[in-house]
């Protein structure tokens, strides 16, 4: 990672010299109250909430702020590219017709967790903090998808792990006769805060002393629906931010100028005056989950698989292929749409038009590599919700049986294009089974579970479209799914 000289970089001392088209903040970092504690500041945490803070902070209020937080060896990286820059950062905002630039202040410490856990512990001890919120992806919660149940045997669980962490840092808070705080799940899991409650409770139970009770009765978690595209950031993000804003940047972050945020209200403690935002506070963040899961993070993940058997590397260049687009609004409006409730104050047609939109979006250049990360983890939680509830209202599942052997396809691919999985070797050995046998691939309970590989219409729709894969290529097996096709498991509702 490029780092510029010490008198060039980033920092405090340097944002008065920096360009008039440059935004700064416009607050006294040092008198913050450090009430958040962020676990997993990659770049979506830094493009989301530690955006929304900085917005709190220009408009005057003092009260929050946010200690960032690694729990993992890899963590490293940030804590060695922030620090150095006093924790500013780079928000470049890419529109379809403009881009903004503006450093963000509400980063005012971090604390890399690894190998020693202690100041972590202290930071979420401290009474002053108020919020505990994660990033650290949909495979770091240590609980059953099905069940709800904590898996104490989860290689994301344990005392080093984020939950491990955050429990011991309550017991602390506990012990010190502290009250209780907010924990925030920003991640993208249906019901995050009730999973972010099972995993922590979970750890809590293994260190006794009444812990346990009194998370349950002291600290809140409430569940969250969270959105604002943001890629990976490369070399030539960093080179055109020097180039064109002057400005030199370890590790500055890109997104969309779209954002969403929902969250209950339900807080221990504390809360920023989300009311002064764009932030939704509701009773009840279910249905808004529900929507953006099934439409745009699934839409993500069944573009991003198909799009990489052809070549391409961005979602806005998969975009401009009459196909995939077409397979992208048509999934939205005949499956994924259908099955989902009313939700109070959403037009899903808007939405859905909202989610080609940004797509769209060629500035962003939204990685496929990113998004093809964690298909075992995503899938469950994303796509086949939809397809079981399509196969109970006898719906259409053309759609989604061609994403998901677009996904077997991509992983008997070439190892060395294959982004990283929890589940990688076991699902690239599932693909690699169905070369011979299509069905091998759904005999993979750990995705599939129990009663999709027994649904005989899911697995001849499956069956079809992955033959179609290798016989016919992506686009034409994509229109033959547009057409309805019986053999891709498209029949009108019984």
């Amino acid at each position: 990672m490029p780092a510029g000289p010490p008198d060039t970089l980033l920092q405090s001392r340097s944002l008065h010299s920096l360009r008039a088209s440059v935004a700064v903040p416009t607050y006294d970092r040092s008198q913050l109250q450090r009430s958040i504690v962020h676990i997993g500041v990659g770049g979506f945490h830094r493009s989301h909430l530690a955006t929304y803070i900085h917005e709190l902070c220009q408009s005057g209020h003092r009260d929050w702020s946010i200690t960032g937080a690694g729990v993992l060896p890899s963590d490293r990286a940030i804590a060695d590219a922030l620090r150095p820059q006093d924790y500013l950062y780079t928000l470049i905002t890419r529109g379809p017709q403009s881009t903004e630039v503006e450093i963000i202040g509400s980063i005012v410490d971090f604390v890399h967790a690894s190998p020693r856990p202690d100041r972590l512990l202290a930071s979420i001890a401290d009474p002053a903090t108020q919020i505990v919120s994660l990033t650290i992806t949909e495979g770091g919660y240590p609980v059953d998808d099905a069940t709800g149940d904590y898996l104490s045997t989860s290689p994301t669980a344990g005392p080093t792990s984020a939950f491990g962490i955050l429990a011991a840092g309550l017991q602390q808070r506990y012990q010190n006769g502290h009250s209780g705080l907010t924990v925030i799940s920003c991640d993208n899991i249906p019901s995050n805060g009730s999973v972010a409650r099972a995993a922590t409770l979970g750890e809590a139970r293994s260190l006794g002393d009444g812990l346990a009770d009194w998370i349950a009765d002291s600290v809140a978690f409430p569940n969250s629906m969270v959105d604002r595209i943001t890629p990976a950031t490369t070399d030539s993000d960093r080179a055109w931010l020097a180039e064109h804003k002057g400005v030199n940047d370890n590790w500055p972050v890109v997104t969309e100028s779209f954002r969403q945020w929902v969250i209950e209200d339900d807080f221990a403690a504390g809360r920023p005056p989300f009311e002064q935002l764009d932030v939704l506070t509701t009773t009840d963040a279910r249905p808004y989950e529900l929507m953006k899961l099934r439409l745009l993070n699934a839409s993500h993940s069944c573009l991003a698989y198909l799009a990489a058997l052809k070549g391409m590397e961005t979602i806005g260049a998969a975009m401009t292929c009459p196909e995939l687009s077409n397979f992208t609004a048509s999934f939205l409006d005949r499956e994924g749409r259908p099955v989902l409730p009313p939700i109070a104050g959403i037009d899903l047609d808007q939405y859905a038009a909202s989610i080609i939109a940004r797509f769209s979006n060629t500035s962003i250049g939204d990685q496929i590599s990113r998004l093809c990360l964690d298909g075992s983890v995503k899938f469950p939680k994303f796509l086949l919700p939809t397809v079981r509830a399509q196969l109970k209202a006898g719906g259409p599942i053309g759609l989604s049986a061609l994403a998901l052997a677009g996904w077997c396809e991509y992983l008997a691919g070439p190892p060395e294009r294959l982004a990283a999985d929890p589940m990688l070797d076991l699902a690239a050995n599932h693909a690699r089974r169905a070369q011979h046998n299509p069905a091998a691939f759904l005999d993979f309970p750990e995705v599939f579970g129990d009663d999709l590989p027994r649904s005989q219409r899911f697995s001849d729709a499956f069956d079809q479209a992955l033959r179609s894969l290798r016989e016919q290529g992506v686009d034409s097996s994509i229109n033959a799914a547009l057409k309805g096709d019986r053999d891709f498991g498209d029949r009108p509702a019984d």
